[in-house]
């Protein structure tokens, strides 16, 4: 008798991600095992391995990765020396530390695209509130002051105006260090940019790459808002450079899984890479319905060496819209509007409680033209956060 062997994929983190990574591997045929700090987290409503504890527990990470064929990540927070730690004890983990670092550290992402001359602002590592200053004097004001690392969703990150404001960062730094990982001030340009865009890809062990199409990304309070994919107005030829660097990125790194790149397009279009996520990623949550292949099955596929899936759209248009938590608590009920004003619409609710401007889910039309399709996506994604004359 053939004996059937089980892969045990071991998730990191018990968000709306590893929800989404979990619903890929199913039909791999693959276990999954979660460790989140929540047994309520998004991930944990449905998983059925699940392990309560916290990615900054060291007993707790090793414990959980030795039950474990291959780890993955939700998020990036978990401590590099930890990463470190697993991979020395013998874990395969993707992606790996020398990789995920430049996810976790805006300074040593910084350091790596100066080296490696793909396009970077004007930077600095500022020690002291008078470091800003000087940089501020020299490039002009606004400048954009970062945390090297514990920042997402526009946390972490300030547009300072001018030499009175110099001191907010390293306030915030002092707030963010945890003993683990030295917290560092990076100072940037600020970037008069026409748009953000977002080229996602994937790479497996092997070196196989599958690239998305490159995506425009509409940002509101420093949270996304909405997909447009394939984005409007850029040639082919301009769609294959970006998606070329994107993947000449991940070689470079060695990322096995997604790595999303994160843009910002000049007036002129050239861009400059704005951060760089070594997970899946927001900005590609359309292709769930909009890809031949979901960038979730396609990153289990590279966490597993498996050959990787095509990543090619399903419609000539894509639009995703991020549903943010509003005055509509009764998500599901919501729907009976939506599905019958829009039966093509698609959705995914996260399972999370409704707080002001929490991610709880997105909703994704596929159609022929941007314009329309975005009102789509629009409308379904306004009345599911409570606006309910949109």
């Amino acid at each position: 008798m053939k004996v059937v062997t089980s892969y045990t994929i071991g998730i990191i983190g018990g968000g709306q991600l590893a929800r989404m990574m979990h619903q890929a591997a199913i039909g791999l045929g693959v276990r999954t095992r979660l460790l989140a700090s929540d047994p309520d987290e998004s991930a944990a409503q449905v998983m059925s391995d699940v392990v309560v504890g916290s990615h900054l527990d060291h007993d707790a990470v090793m414990d959980f990765a030795a039950g474990c064929d291959v780890v993955t990540f939700d998020h990036e927070h978990v401590p590099t020396v930890l990463v470190e730690e697993m991979e020395q004890a013998g874990c395969a983990v993707r992606p790996g530390s020398a990789a995920m670092v430049h996810a976790q550290d805006k300074v040593v992402m910084r350091e790596f695209m100066a080296k490696e001359g793909f396009p970077n602002p004007a930077w600095k590592v500022c020690d002291t509130p008078d470091d800003l200053v000087a940089f501020g004097a020299d490039h002009g004001w606004p400048v954009i002051a970062k945390t090297s690392r514990g920042g997402y969703d526009g946390k972490g990150v300030f547009k300072i105006d001018g030499p009175d404001g110099a001191g907010e960062p390293f306030e915030a730094a002092g707030g963010l260090a945890d003993g683990k990982q030295p917290i560092r001030i990076l100072v940037e340009e600020f970037v008069d940019f026409r748009r953000e865009l977002s080229a996602v890809v994937v790479r497996s062990p092997s070196g196989q790459g599958a690239a998305y199409p490159v995506t425009e990304t509409i940002q509101r309070h420093g949270v996304c808002a909405e997909t447009i994919s394939p984005a409007p107005e850029m040639s082919s030829d301009r769609q294959v450079e970006l998606q070329t660097m994107a993947l000449d990125i991940a070689g470079r790194l060695d990322v096995v899984g997604v790595l999303a790149v994160e843009l910002m397009e000049r007036e002129d279009g050239s861009v400059i890479v704005n951060e760089l996520a070594t997970r899946p990623h927001n900005t590609a949550h359309w292709t769930i319905d909009g890809a031949e292949t979901s960038q979730f099955e396609n990153h289990m596929r590279a966490v597993l060496n498996l050959p990787l899936g095509s990543p090619a759209l399903t419609a000539p248009v894509v639009v995703m819209a991020n549903v943010l938590g509003g005055s509509e608590e009764d998500l599901t009920g919501a729907l009976q509007h939506c599905f019958a004003r829009d039966p093509e619409l698609r959705v995914e609710l996260y399972g999370k409680s409704v707080r002001p401007g929490r991610k709880v889910g997105h909703v994704t039309c596929l159609g022929d033209d941007v314009e329309t399709t975005r009102r789509r996506a629009r409308h379904a994604a306004a009345y599911l956060m409570g606006e309910h004359d949109a």
